[in-house]
């Protein structure tokens, strides 16, 4: 599954990765969100997201968009993060031409009608109450919230509803003018390339030769235009961290269960040590087998989930906890005492070699089952060539998790795991925050 990586003319990356499978997804993946926005304009990655879908210049509403890919067996979505944005087709391989097209256009050629604007703003409304609705999800938000604040990085992705509602067209004309050009985005084709058939001629090329699949792509996307000249691209705020001692942020809300999140901040995924600190987070809380699973919920029955997990930014990133607690404030400062003490069990070098080989199998493992579905293999190339600009096989990946050492977990976790580094995110029945900072020592 080598995958094939060149340039066109007007600056976009194409990846195509041959995974012999019977879907091909097709994902086109700019980098634009929520951390480039200001607080005029923030939601307007998302909102643009919606917009993609309401009609373009060939396609010229949702529903011809929608039954054209539904039309020929597909499934499409999109997705905008804090830093890139996504718009994908799976389908089969056969309906290449139908969805490259439809990608194309609805992402180069967006209506964006008055009307459709004005409607979709109740939609994003709606969509926004859900997540309030959903402190599962919320508290995560809230987290890098507390992390980020007075950043763009800390802004929720959609935006708040007072703001969402004062855009305009011109918002997203600026917008799409500022970020929305080929230097500043991937193409990735993955899946059963070999299965892709040309409608026209075939000349002297086989009709599924990775030749005839280059002059589709050039077909659709060669003619769009250059954004702003080399070296005036669009820049975001980076973070700066100046913590001193352990932070906490309370959201009040009549809830039947706690949700917190309760971690620490960490560094950048240009960070070598990005590895070993995932796999401390598959250690900690990674799976049914985990410390923090073993102890917070089947040793002490005070959570339903607990998980923990890494996130990585351009110029920072974190490590973080997360679960959902019996509201009883003595429980949940329980199971606060217990996810740190487990903290501070690595950092006395309380690892052992099973742990080890266990985790990086548990790593392993995810990793190549996910590699079975295109959309993934479409995804975690695009995003790695996005932000880093590089191609990284999972071959090489794995090889860099199988030699991490004890050692380098325990002196990263040293390094980490520091009480100017954490912070404590909660949704609840709480007013208060003076309990939970009396607890927050490391």
């Amino acid at each position: 599954m080598k995958p094939q990586l060149y340039t066109l003319d007007n600056g976009l990356k194409v990846i195509l990765v041959d995974t012999k499978s019977t879907s091909l997804t097709t994902i086109l993946m700019i980098g634009a969100g929520s951390r480039y926005e200001n607080i005029k304009n923030n939601g307007i990655a998302h909102f643009f997201e919606h917009m993609a879908f309401k009609g373009s210049k060939k396609y010229p509403n949702s529903f011809v968009i929608s039954s054209t890919i539904e039309g020929v067996g597909g499934i499409f979505n999109a997705f905008t993060s804090k830093d890139h944005t996504g718009y994908w087709i799976k389908s089969i391989p056969e309906h290449f031409e139908t969805v490259i097209d439809v990608i194309a256009d609805m992402v180069l050629h967006p209506r964006l009608e008055i009307e459709e604007i004005e409607r979709e703003k109740g939609v994003i409304a709606e969509e926004i109450n859900m997540y309030e609705d959903t402190p599962q999800r919320k508290v995560g938000e809230l987290f890098e919230e507390l992390l980020y604040k007075g950043n763009p990085l800390g802004y929720d992705i959609a935006g708040t509803k007072d703001i969402i509602y004062k855009f305009d067209r011109s918002t997203f004309v600026n917008y799409i003018n500022n970020l929305y050009h080929p230097e500043n985005a991937v193409l990735v084709i993955a899946g059963g390339l070999a299965n892709i058939r040309h409608s026209g001629p075939t000349r002297s090329r086989p009709a599924h030769s990775l030749a005839r699949i280059t002059d589709i792509i050039n077909d659709k996307f060669l003619g769009w235009k250059h954004g702003h000249p080399k070296g005036d691209q669009a820049q975001f705020i980076k973070v700066t961290e100046s913590q001193k001692k352990p932070q906490v942020l309370i959201r009040y809300k009549k809830t039947e269960q706690a949700h917190l999140s309760l971690g620490f901040r960490a560094f950048s995924f240009n960070d070598s040590r990005k590895y070993a600190l995932n796999l401390l987070s598959v250690i900690l809380g990674g799976g049914m087998s985990s410390r923090l699973f073993i102890q917070v919920r089947e040793r002490r029955g005070l959570c339903y989930y607990i998980s923990t997990g890494a996130e990585f930014y351009e110029d920072c990133g974190n490590i973080v906890t997360q679960a959902g607690v019996t509201i009883d404030i003595h429980k949940v400062k329980e199971a606060i005492k217990t996810i740190l003490e487990e903290h501070k069990k690595v950092t006395k070098g309380e690892v052992s070699k099973d742990e080890m080989i266990r985790a990086k199998e548990l790593i392993k493992g995810r990793l190549l089952l996910s590699l079975e579905d295109s959309a993934n293999v479409a995804t975690s190339y695009g995003t790695k060539q996005l932000l880093q600009n590089k191609v990284e096989n999972p071959e090489e990946i794995i090889r860099k998790i199988e030699k991490i050492t004890r050692e380098e977990v325990v002196s990263l976790s040293k390094e980490i795991f520091t009480a100017s580094a954490l912070n404590l995110a909660i949704i609840g029945p709480f007013k208060e925050d003076k309990p939970f900072v009396d607890i927050l020592n490391f």
